[in-house]
């Protein structure tokens, strides 16, 4: 199953590779979303922490569905997921190499707002980077983890942009929430270490639970809108 799962992910890699839609998609939306945000909030050279942990996940937030839904139409365009469907590989490995492939796009989106943010936000990430990597790869596993399952369960309907939003946003507020907290958390003038571990064990405890629930509901939603 993880060779066929490797499959899918390095099919969706050399096609990011030719064509680096996706990231490029994100990248750009990810850096105008810091860019803005980062001359409203700034103030007296700095912004507080809340107001620098809100804007790198929002801005996260707003592009991952950016590459979510442009993950799914590639398999939408020459009926593309219908033919992985009838493959043999087990449906468990086409999920994780989209989610694997999502995942990867994410991050290489976080790194470059990490560093834009550190640089426009005057964030100190250094002094805990190690927490603040594990934050921010707990909640893009979890991100990622629901949004591929919606992302390709509505890539045939019509209205699949404004739908992945309204279904996908109110389930994963809580990472968006855990996530901005925790780095709060590391970005105050005290960093409060405590608190950011308790939001990084939260986000371990939804990223086993979504991931379980979407690899147990991937192929039935995905038959049933077949």
């Amino acid at each position: 199953m993880l060779r066929q799962a490797w499959l899918v992910l390095w099919k969706d890699l050399v096609v990011e590779w030719r064509t680096r839609e996706i990231f490029s998609t994100m990248l750009f939306f990810a850096v105008m979303v810091v860019l803005i945000f980062s001359f409203a909030f700034l103030a007296e050279g700095r912004a507080s922490g809340d107001a620098q942990s809100g804007i790198l996940w929002t801005a996260t937030a707003f592009a991952g569905t950016l590459g979510l839904g442009r993950a799914a139409d590639r398999e939408r365009d020459g009926d593309a997921m219908r033919a992985l469907l009838l493959s043999p590989a087990p449906r468990a490995a086409l999920y994780l190499g989209k989610l694997a492939a999502i995942v990867i796009f994410m991050t290489l989106a976080e790194v470059v707002v990490l560093l834009l943010g550190g640089i426009l936000l005057h964030a100190n990430l250094s002094e805990h980077l190690g927490i603040v990597a594990g934050l921010f790869a707990l909640g893009t596993l979890g991100y990622a983890s629901v949004g591929a399952l919606f992302a390709l369960m509505l890539g045939r309907s019509r209205s699949r942009d404004v739908l992945l939003a309204v279904i996908l946003y109110p389930i994963i507020v809580p990472v968006i929430i855990a996530g901005s907290k925790g780095t709060s958390a590391l970005l105050e003038d005290i960093p409060a270490t405590a608190d950011a571990m308790f939001w990084l064990k939260f986000l371990v405890a939804f990223d086993a639970i979504f991931l379980t629930l979407s690899l147990w509901a991937f192929e039935p939603l995905l038959v049933e809108r077949g």
